[in-house]
């Protein structure tokens, strides 16, 4: 424990206020944005009575939750956190495992992506994202002297990264699987994996994720709705036939808030995956270039944290500071690529805006260990003590 975390008090100095405001104002434009954009979905669906806030209720419930747990988790020291690194990981591993098990997995729309807990929902692929950053950060470290040996340092990381890629396409969850193989292939190179091999795995994943879309009957076709969606703009190009109707009507300063047609039972999730529609639709080009320009600054926060960290010879916070900013800079441009059209569908959210309770009490707890490798940096350049 730092040597003033026992006096409660934090001044200015003590924490990065650009990477903190950028987080709660993307926190605070996502509840407004969900509630905007879910009004019409709780009017129809059965389970909500009919009430057009029952989503904002739910949403504001879960950002309670996550930032207290997230007062919570900014308390735990990073050295705790190394040392629990990989029994997270093999936490994440089994509630992948139980999503398949008869029971307790839960299927909605023909993906068993959440466990039923009692009284609660859970998505381990969310757990997980988090959880391969702290893995992948302790092994890179562990395996400092290692990382040019491919048999030694490079192949038991592989090893388990298709053990966790096998779980999640089982559920499917193929955008999950994209996002944590992104995020151990960044940590692992810039822990000093070999150029080489970096480019030879690169190449071998390429490969590989193509198998992986020709061999799938659903995701050709979402390849195809992708590459021409107006050829069937009601069949595998509807949501994004739509997305871009809603950014087409947008235009520059949008048609106000509240004021999208689409989110009407026309654009299907406007409030999870495609909540970036609808902000293009009720705020344009405006409201969009904003949202991109705070993610940036998040992203670019949190690798300034990490070459801070980098420089006070701390490796381990580093590469969890350097791989939560490719989380989430990796999963926001994902989600905005699936939106504009630039990629095919995924099924990603976009972090910390779009509806989803365990989605966003992981990105909040990833937030706050980004803002503990800060804390801590900024105490040992006092002369603090660890």
């Amino acid at each position: 424990m730092l040597a003033r975390a026992d006096s409660g008090r934090q001044n200015p100095g003590e924490y990065d206020a650009g990477l903190l405001w950028s987080s709660l104002l993307l926190l605070g434009l996502g509840l407004v944005m969900v509630y905007s954009s879910s009004i019409a979905t709780a009017e129809t669906l059965r389970y909500t009575g009919g009430r057009t806030g029952f989503f904002l209720t739910r949403h504001t419930t879960f950002l309670a939750i996550s930032i207290v747990a997230s007062l919570f988790v900014f308390q735990v020291p990073m050295r705790v956190w190394q040392q629990l690194a990989p029994w997270l990981f093999l936490a994440a591993g089994a509630l992948l495992a139980m999503v398949l098990l008869p029971g307790l997995g839960r299927e909605v729309n023909g993906a068993r992506r959440w466990v039923s807990l009692g009284i609660i929902t859970i998505q381990p692929s969310e757990f997980m994202k988090f959880f391969a950053v702290l893995y992948a950060a302790d092994y890179t470290v562990r395996k400092s002297a290692l990382m040019h040996s491919f048999k030694r340092g490079l192949l038991p990381m592989l090893g388990v990264m298709l053990v966790v890629g096998w779980l999640l396409l089982r559920e499917p969850d193929f955008g999950a699987f994209v996002v944590i193989t992104c995020i151990a292939m960044g940590i692992l190179f810039l822990g000093g994996m070999s150029g080489t091999w970096f480019a030879g795995l690169g190449v071998l994943l390429a490969i590989g994720f193509a198998g992986l879309v020709v061999s799938s009957p659903y995701r050709m076709q979402r390849i195809f709705g992708f590459m021409d969606p107006w050829a069937d703009p009601f069949g595998r190009g509807y949501q994004l036939s739509h997305a871009l109707i809603a950014f087409g009507r947008g235009e520059w300063f949008g048609v106000g808030l509240g004021g999208s047609v689409e989110k009407l039972m026309y654009l299907p999730e406007a409030h999870t995956d495609f909540l970036l529609a609808v902000i293009g639709e009720e705020l344009g080009f405006v409201g969009v270039a904003a949202v991109i320009l705070l993610f940036a600054w998040l992203v670019l926060r949190a690798l300034a944290v990490g070459r801070k960290a980098v420089s006070l010879e701390r490796p381990f916070s580093a590469l969890v500071a350097q791989g939560i900013g490719m989380w989430v800079g990796v999963q926001a441009l994902i989600n905005m690529g699936v939106n504009l059209g630039l990629l095919p569908t995924k099924g990603l959210t976009l972090p910390l805006m779009s509806f989803g309770g365990t989605g966003i009490l992981v990105n909040c707890m990833a937030l706050a260990v980004l803002l503990r490798v800060d804390w801590e940096n900024r105490a040992l350049m006092r002369g603090e003590t660890l």
